[in-house]
């Protein structure tokens, strides 16, 4: 969310950098409401201040008046808060705005690529895909889970779900042990507050999985990512700068309706309602957001180097990133069957952008300040392992394990 002052004195700017992020804003329309809003609240506080006054005289006319005065600020509170109601429509979907050295660009044709790391292998035989890999012993079990859940989900039988683990602690242990994250264990349920908080809401409800419980008016979210937890941990908080920066990593289960995506990616494990994601989320002073950024980027990198998986990184346009975003990487892995790099991470800064919706702030010299929040995927696990099985099979359809990982395997060399 943005600083209502700040976008009311650069509304032609704002206007500009939104265009640069694929969003319509109408100052006239914003102008209409803002202005009919403030109106609205001055009269009402004018008229309080007149039923002040009367209620200190002990003059019994006046209670007429009082009545008057009541029945008129109720009137203008309704109003009021229709209003608002109408302006925050414009308020809560305006997303973030980019960094200067951000492409501008309308979506991916407009990315960067910033660098490649590895050597793509060269196989003297016929590649199989993740699908077929799995075929064997029916280790990756898509029939079954159609009967279960219907399409775009799978069940992992023996050592590839033991792989799946494998990778999720390979994973934690880095980040835990290496880079300083503090490992956290969340709810997977989340209520409204908490999604408008990270951006999922109101711009995104199509594509959430929402609870129903009875009896109960407020919305209830399995979570699309551990973002959503891990940030909202300083909802309303108002930190020490001591207490900076603040460095959370989860392992969950994710949820995602996957709303547009028909006829993207429909076999195989590329794109799940429910996956495995290991979230890094990062919450700083908002002027080291950037260097945060490198750092986290660094953390997700480090887990493909163990591995030895062959990747790139692409700095994405204005136009292609997420809707919180004011700076977003890619980290993108080979996929030897499709013969290109697919995404396996994304890591973000949002600045202050999240802290404003969630009211979390920091204690400065110049007073409370919002902190700069940040989210990055440490890896996504199925994604990763797809680069996995496919960057390491054999002639005879086995798997190879990288040596790094073979002590979270039993000490398997193959699988």
């Amino acid at each position: 969310m943005h600083d209502l002052k700040e976008l009311r004195k650069n509304l032609e700017i704002y206007k500009k950098k939104f265009e640069n992020r694929n969003a319509d804003f109408s100052i006239d329309e914003f102008n209409r409401l803002d202005n009919n809003n403030r109106d609205l609240i001055h009269k009402k506080e004018t008229l309080e201040q007149e039923k002040k006054l009367l209620s200190k005289s002990k003059d019994k006319t006046n209670r007429e008046k009082s009545k008057k005065i009541t029945n008129q600020i109720d009137k203008l509170i309704l109003q009021q808060k229709e209003t608002q109601k109408n302006l925050n429509k414009i308020l809560f979907n305006l997303p973030n705005i980019s960094c200067k050295d951000v492409p501008i660009g309308k979506d991916e044709k407009q990315n960067k690529l910033v660098k490649k790391f590895g050597k793509i292998k060269n196989f003297d035989f016929n590649l199989k895909s993740h699908i077929e890999l799995g075929n064997k012993d029916n280790n990756i079990d898509f029939d079954s889970s159609k009967k279960l859940s219907g399409s775009r989900f799978v069940v992992l039988r023996d050592k590839f779900a033991l792989l799946e683990r494998a990778l999720i602690n390979f994973m934690l242990d880095i980040h835990t042990t290496q880079f300083s994250y503090i490992e956290i264990s969340p709810p997977l349920i989340v209520n409204e507050d908490v999604m408008f908080g990270t951006g999922q809401l109101p711009k995104f409800e199509d594509d959430q999985f929402e609870i129903k419980f009875d009896g109960s008016d407020q919305k209830k979210f399995l979570i699309p990512t551990a973002e959503v937890v891990l940030t909202n941990l300083v909802k309303k908080s108002n930190l020490s700068i001591k207490e900076l920066p603040q460095r959370f990593v989860a392992a969950t289960p994710c949820f995602r309706k996957e709303a547009g995506s028909y006829g993207k990616d429909t076999k195989g494990m590329m794109r799940q309602h429910q996956f495995y994601k290991v979230e890094l989320v990062s919450i700083v002073e908002p002027q080291k957001c950037l260097n945060e950024l490198d750092r986290m980027l660094n953390c997700a990198e480090e887990v493909l180097k163990k591995l030895d998986i062959p990747y790139q990184i692409i700095l994405l346009s204005s136009g292609d990133m997420g809707f919180s975003a004011e700076k977003t990487f890619d980290i993108e892995v080979w996929i030897p069957s499709e013969k290109k790099y697919r995404e396996i991470s994304s890591c973000s800064s949002c600045s202050t952008f999240q802290a404003r919706r969630m009211g979390a702030k920091y204690k400065t010299n110049k007073g409370n300040e919002f902190v700069g929040t940040l989210n990055g995927s440490g890896l996504a696990v199925g994604r990763l392992m797809i680069a996995l099985l496919e960057n390491n099979q054999n002639k005879d359809g086995s798997i190879s394990i990288p040596n790094n990982l073979k002590k979270y395997m039993n000490n398997l060399d193959k699988i």
